[in-house]
């Protein structure tokens, strides 16, 4: 890992002009889930620089195996609290990041077969950038994999996007369902960007979602360190740069719901939520998530990423838009190490793992050196 000042300055400019915001990508996100989660430092970042400029940036390691399989593999890196492994890359070089890092991967793939990419935006920019490099040169890939997950758009009101996407007989029922939880107390919702309190903040949400059913399977941020300093460092980190924005819905000065969004214009990333499974019966989750409908109006945000996972019952009967994610494989090496890979690409296309696969066999693909 860099840690030089101007490194750093230059990749917080990346990401603030990148073609695909990434919060997961930004420096104040992935130092600390690299110095939480890889005491190792197996990860490292693969950059690319002209004159001098960080025009883009995606962390990458050595994977030993593949579907359960020991078939060796470079990767983005991902933690399974990072929704999205789309590199942060300026504009206009989404073509020259990929053929880059592909070139680098052709003389010195070690002993990887394929490089494989988690978490991808299939639809946007970086991704299509990605199919036309490998289209041009003749280099085989394959989509694996590929979900939708609520995607929040801009364009109306608060009050109008929630009348398009929600029954009205819905929106009723969580209006009653509001109306009984205040009269159980004092019911309130807020709003903070962090720079003040913010530890005690997150003290609650960690308690608050260690209580619940992720605490009983241990999946809690709460129930390991790393999880629980990277939770910590990240918000803290957000805050310092001015990307975090915390919602809470408390009865009588307690939180029954909490929510974290991280701000990246012209986008935004739901990152985390929480609610007190004793007030189920009042929807807190829903009633927040519909207060969060503000982010409609903030200036300089056109989208929110729910981060969810696809089908989510929850986030998917209030936010309409949806987001492709998906997994791709790209051939690298020789003309051996390419034939290796084709034939893996056949066993997995008989398997029907495969959503598009491009054949790639060109005259420049097949000269390309080992």
């Amino acid at each position: 890992m860099r840690n030089d000042v101007r490194f750093k300055s230059q990749w917080n400019n990346l990401a603030e002009k990148a073609t695909e915001p990434n919060a997961f990508g930004e420096s104040w996100y992935l130092e600390s889930a690299l110095a939480a989660l890889d005491p190792r430092g197996d990860v490292h970042l693969a950059i690319l620089q002209v004159a001098g400029q960080l025009v883009g940036l995606m962390p990458v390691y050595m994977a030993g195996r593949y579907a359960g399989l020991p078939i060796h593999n470079c990767q983005n890196w991902l933690n399974y609290n990072a929704f999205l492994g789309t590199p942060l890359i300026a504009k206009g070089y989404e073509r020259v990041f990929w053929a880059g890092i592909l070139r680098q991967l052709d003389i010195s793939p070690g002993s990887a077969l394929f490089l494989h990419l988690t978490g991808m935006a299939v639809d946007g920019p970086v991704a299509r950038a990605l199919e036309a490099e490998c289209n041009a040169t003749g280099r085989r890939f394959a989509l694996f994999h590929r979900e939708e997950r609520a995607l929040l758009e801009c364009g109306l009101s608060p009050e109008a996007y929630l009348e398009a996407t929600m029954r009205g007989k819905k929106r009723k029922e969580l209006r009653r369902q509001q109306n009984r939880l205040a009269e159980l107390g004092q019911l309130e919702f807020q709003r903070s960007d962090g720079r003040e309190g913010l530890d005690g903040w997150i003290d609650e949400f960690l308690e608050l979602e260690r209580r619940g059913w992720k605490g009983s399977n241990g999946s809690a941020l709460d129930c390991a360190d790393s999880t629980r300093n990277l939770f910590r460092t990240v918000l803290h980190g957000a805050s310092t740069e001015r990307k975090l924005e915390l919602l809470s819905l408390r009865l009588n000065g307690c939180a029954i719901a909490m929510l974290v969004n991280f701000l990246t214009p012209p986008g935004a990333f739901s990152f985390k939520t929480a609610f007190d499974e004793e007030y189920a019966r009042f929807s807190p989750g829903v009633l927040l998530q519909i207060h969060n409908l503000a982010l409609l109006e903030r200036e300089g945000i056109e989208w929110c990423d729910s981060c969810a996972a696809q089908d989510h019952p929850m986030i998917d009967s209030i936010w309409s838009g949806r987001r492709a994610i998906g997994r791709y494989s790209v051939a690298i090496g020789g003309p051996m190490r390419r034939a290796a890979f084709a034939a893996f690409l056949f066993a997995e296309k008989a398997k029907g793992r495969l959503r598009q696969i491009n054949a790639g066999k060109s005259k420049q693909a097949n000269e390309m050196s080992s």
